[in-house]
């Protein structure tokens, strides 16, 4: 009883501990944002253009190609996650493999961005640019294939971000999957149930709550990612719907500039830090108060 009290108070002293931090951390990063925000208003998320000589600054560029890039790796790496987490966990393989096999996926987490970032440029963009040529001459009428892929653009950049979120969708996932109780699989087969039948319409519903709490994370890891982005995105401020052009991100924004900015760039910067701040948070609480109102028994 002693033991649970005292676990139970330093639980509650950290939580609180954390909440007080990330209060702390806005309120620096706002206080020192705010003279530009009274300076150009709303003007910072409405404006397209960034000229530090004319002093002139916006980020809705920078806005765009966040969202953009994090919503198609998500997209990419949520399906691939998901069906590797069901490849592990459905009794495909043997175990021995399935263990060789999920490590090897957990060992791209640990590959540091900027190998990635030089993966991406020397390898991938050379990969991708036949395709990227193809599918600009014979469907460029549509919008996502308008402009021709001339080197860093949003579609390398996004298809790194996917296998970077790749193995915390496919390990949470994968967690999701083996909480499903032995029983509930058993009684699937036992009603004469194929294999996929059993995956598709009962494992895949019962896991869920879980997978989209993996696909949020996955999501959140991607609105952050920093330096891959910074070397592959192009760092070109336009709003393009054309997955082959060049664009930016809130993150490589800040990693880019903060080494030469002056004062008022410095206090722009911090803005963007707080959208980008404001956006995570965002996409993290919603994807909370989903599967909160998804799970067996929740909210509703």
């Amino acid at each position: 009883m002693v033991f649970d009290r005292v676990f139970r108070g330093v639980a509650y002293a950290f939580t609180v501990l954390t909440i007080l931090v990330l209060a702390y951390i806005v309120f620096e990063i706002g206080g020192k944002a705010l003279p530009a925000v009274k300076e150009y208003g709303m003007q910072l998320l409405s404006s397209s253009d960034w000229n530090v000589n004319r002093k002139v600054y916006g980020i809705l560029p920078e806005i765009w190609g966040t969202l953009y890039s994090s919503l198609f790796a998500l997209a990419v790496g949520g399906v691939f996650g998901v069906a590797i987490a069901i490849f592990l966990t459905q009794d495909f393989l043997p175990h021995k493999v399935e263990i060789v096999l999920k490590n090897i996926i957990e060992m791209l987490a640990a590959i540091p961005s900027v190998v990635y970032g030089l993966w991406g440029i020397f390898v991938l963009i050379p990969i991708i640019r036949p395709l990227a040529d193809f599918l600009h001459e014979y469907l460029g009428w549509i919008p996502f294939f308008g402009t021709k892929l001339n080197g860093p653009g949003l579609f390398p950049a996004s298809l790194v971000l996917s296998i970077m979120i790749l193995p915390t969708v496919a390990a949470v996932s994968q967690d999701a999957f083996r909480a499903i109780p032995l029983k509930t699989k058993e009684a699937v087969y036992g009603m004469g149930t194929t294999r996929w039948e059993a995956i598709l319409r009962v494992m895949l519903p019962t896991a869920s709550g879980g997978i989209f709490g993996a696909l949020v994370l996955g999501f959140g890891r991607a609105l952050g990612e920093t330096m891959a982005l910074a070397m592959l995105v192009g760092n070109s401020n336009q709003i393009s719907l054309s997955l082959f052009s060049p664009a930016n991100t809130l993150a490589a924004l800040l990693a880019l500039n903060f080494p030469e900015a002056g004062p008022m760039e410095v206090q722009v910067l911090m803005f963007a830090a707080i959208v980008l701040l404001v956006i995570t948070l965002v996409v993290n609480v919603i994807g909370q108060l989903i599967i909160n109102f998804t799970r067996p028994g929740g909210a509703r």
